[in-house]
């Protein structure tokens, strides 16, 4: 099956149907965060250094940086926080902008192989972003939009996922880099938005064979108990073929709905991952997640 491969310096990540789901951490963003707006357009990072090690530490794969700040300038910005995340952390980055430049000012200072977050199907994005991407060797996150905006019709988009696919093979890109985001609409104002990105993804998977990600907050927006919504979706979508999100790994309902999916699909092999995190030692001293594991089979031969 497709694997999707992106490093940092030291560290490679692997996403794929047969990988365990990766986890993209959102929260170096400044959008709707004016302090934080405010601090990295003063130059103060101290916040995206909290954010980074935090994310990492709650079990982000991987994290999302991005500067669009009004009226500043994001490709420094961008640059300074590319730099400065990657001298914190390991995990691979997703350098993020609706700006060009600001996409190859992160992409110059990137040590590794980076997801370049985003390319649409709008022909003037594919001929700017796409020969950025060959350029730097990077995989990108292609979101199911055109000309003529985001469809309700889930095959539309489908259609609009394998056309960047085909012209990204026309600048030498192969399909195992391309992250495709079919676009998860806030279900609270299209009732029918959970089972079109399902309908999406199983075609993603089984007919072009790509990796996808997406927004998964996007799907609770304006709704209460939000996280609960976001970790139900995203369950569903890893059983329909997500092989990724940009999500917060702070929330805790998030991250079980991960890692008990994980174990669901078999990609938690003996379970070894969810027993480490979950389960209690007892009184008398530590039991690793192994002997737990083996605890377990033993009772289950048992009857």
């Amino acid at each position: 099956m497709t694997v999707t491969v992106v490093s940092s310096a030291t560290k490679e990540v692997r996403i794929g149907f047969d990988e365990p789901f990766c986890v993209i951490g959102e929260r170096i963003n400044p959008t709707g965060r004016k302090i934080l707006a405010d601090e990295m357009k003063a130059g103060d990072y101290s916040r995206v250094q909290a954010d980074a090690l935090a994310q990492v530490a709650a079990g982000a794969n991987m994290l999302d940086v991005n500067a669009g700040i009004p009226l500043a300038d994001e490709p420094a910005i961008l640059a300074d926080c590319v730099k400065l995340v990657q001298s914190l952390t390991d995990v691979p980055l997703s350098i993020d902008s609706s700006i060009v430049a600001a996409l190859e000012s992160g992409l110059e200072v990137y040590q590794g192989k980076a997801l370049v977050n985003s390319v649409t199907g709008e022909e003037e994005r594919l001929e700017q972003v796409l020969p950025l991407v060959k350029k730097y060797g990077a995989a990108v996150v292609a979101i199911s939009n055109d000309e003529t905006g985001i469809s309700e019709d889930p095959n539309v988009r489908f259609e609009v996922a394998k056309r960047i696919v085909e012209r990204a093979a026309d600048h030498g890109i192969p399909a195992a880099d391309i992250v495709v985001d079919p676009l998860v609409m806030p279900i609270g104002a299209l009732n029918d938005a959970g089972r079109q990105v399902m309908h999406i993804l199983t075609r993603l998977r089984d007919e072009l064979k790509v990796n996808s990600t997406c927004g998964a907050s996007n799907v609770s927006f304006g709704l209460p108990n939000r996280n609960g919504l976001n970790a139900a979706f995203l369950t569903m979508a890893i059983g329909a073929g997500m092989t990724s999100a940009i999500t917060s790994p702070l929330h805790v309902e998030v991250m079980q709905a991960v890692m008990g999916a994980d174990v669901m699909m078999g990609h938690d092999p003996d379970c070894i991952r969810w027993i480490a995190r979950f389960r209690e030692a007892p009184a008398d001293g530590q039991v690793s997640a192994r002997d737990s594991r083996r605890g377990i089979r033993r009772r289950a031969r048992n009857g």
